[in-house]
């Protein structure tokens, strides 16, 4: 008995203190002459294969009037193009065992499919046609524009904290088009016009504003050569314009209490913090742990599990290209104080700028961060997205091997700094969510004859 306790402890102490994970996969780069990079991740333990691609238009790219045509064209790429018509990609692609998806970010817009590895070739002829020969008309733009404008309604229009996720974009960034969401604005949804869409398609979707993703049980050679017959023939254009917008610095704290239709209060609130290849994105990212993941967290502990005052809370440092924000949500349990818990909420966001965090927690969050990392590798999926994400996010895919070293990198001095110097009242946006009653129904009018 006291050999398998002593070994416990021992497995106890090293969990603790355990190194940085070395990553082992390889990333071969390849580019075509018209531009498109190609990151190639060869794994033969499946025999599958992830295709991803990335271009690099999100809803930062857009403009004031055409809000979430980036998200909107995810949808219309599903539409079928001059060789591939919808119903041929997806018996294609399903008829082969294999599923294809999408989504839309601030930075990117990506595209996927997951194939038996003897399919390659199919996924790259279907994103190569669309990349190029999308069918963009008046009828696929209507029945898409109906699709959006309702996903619009119930993910944010008819939801509390989609509202309130809105209205903390909207709130925090003034100048830098961060301050809309991919899904864009109601009014410049129904507003784009199918000019609009055909000069957005031929400006972003082109190799040269693009780059493929190609990870699983592929030979690198073959797979090049079937890159260059689906992509060689398209053509570079000229580079859409850069964003050079810069968000000014907050110097106060903006407070918006927000009414709408709910049945409980609601905060959310967002800090200031800086781009995502910016080294003090790693120690805001430990902060994050420390304070909101799992029940053991400082204020999942106090609020939730301690005092009972919240049904949740949780937060993050968001990684975007660009400068994001460090943000906090909580909801009360019914007849909590809401003003209760936003100030001890800021309490303990406060307390990391003077108290050092101790050694068992700081090494319990890198160790919650790096194998939380790890375990995101572990299918041919997971390493596509986590590479293109780096290259999105860092303009450079090969700071991933770096990544567990810099986590366990960070100190308790290195937390208490950046708190200090981003996680402040000047820099945050607080968003109030006021509950209010729906509406009574009108009245149904009195029809009978005499009254």
């Amino acid at each position: 008995m006291m050999t398998l306790r002593l070994t416990v402890l021992i497995f106890l102490i090293l969990a603790t203190i355990a190194p940085a994970a070395e990553l082992a996969f390889p990333i071969e780069k390849q580019q075509l002459d018209n531009g498109l990079m190609v990151l190639l991740i060869p794994d033969h333990s499946a025999p599958s294969v992830t295709v991803q691609v990335w271009y690099k238009t999100g809803s930062k790219n857009e403009r004031p009037g055409i809000t979430g045509i980036s998200h909107l064209f995810e949808h219309m790429m599903f539409k079928g193009s001059k060789n591939f018509p919808k119903d041929k990609f997806d018996r294609l692609v399903n008829g082969n065992g294999g599923v294809n998806n999408a989504w839309t970010s601030f930075d990117n817009t990506t595209f996927y499919e997951v194939m038996p590895s003897d399919k390659l070739s199919i996924a790259l002829d279907l994103e190569a046609d669309r990349s190029r020969y999308l069918q963009i008309n008046d009828s696929n733009l209507g029945s898409e524009r109906n699709v959006v404008i309702n996903e619009r309604l119930w993910r944010y229009d008819n939801s509390p904290f989609g509202a309130m996720y809105e209205q903390l974009f909207n709130n925090a960034f003034v100048a830098h088009p961060y301050r809309w969401l991919p899904i864009g604005f109601r009014s410049d949804i129904d507003a784009i016009s199918l000019q609009e869409c055909l000069d957005y398609y031929h400006t972003h979707y082109a190799p040269n504003n693009s780059f493929l993703v190609i990870s699983g049980d592929f030979d690198s050679v073959e797979a090049m050569k079937l890159v260059k017959k689906a992509y060689g023939s398209l053509k570079s254009v000229p580079q859409p314009p850069p964003i050079k917008t810069v968000e000014p610095e907050q110097k106060g704290e903006k407070n918006i209490d927000f009414h709408k239709v709910a049945q409980l209060p609601a905060i959310m609130a967002g800090y200031k913090i800086p781009e995502g290849k910016n080294p003090d994105i790693i120690p805001l990212q430990v902060a994050g742990k420390v304070l909101f993941d799992g029940e053991s967290s400082r204020l999942y502990h106090r609020l939730v599990y301690t005092e009972q005052k919240a049904i949740f809370v949780q937060g993050a440092a968001m990684v975007l290209h660009d400068p994001s924000l460090f943000y906090v949500a909580a909801q009360a349990v019914p007849g909590a104080s809401m003003d209760s818990i936003k100030r001890e909420i800021f309490e303990e966001v406060d307390r990391l700028k003077t108290e050092p965090i101790s050694a068992n927690e700081l090494q319990k969050a890198k160790n919650q961060m790096e194998a939380d990392f790890i375990t995101g590798l572990q299918s041919n999926e997971g390493r596509a997205s986590e590479v293109g994400s780096y290259q999105i996010d860092t303009d450079d895919y090969s700071n991933i091997y770096s990544y567990p070293d810099k986590i366990q990198a960070v100190t308790a001095d290195d937390v208490m700094r950046v708190a200090n110097k981003y996680l402040t009242e000047n820099h945050r946006t607080v968003i109030n969510l006021i509950p209010t009653k729906p509406p009574k129904p009108a009245a149904a009018p009195n029809t009978e004859e005499g009254k």
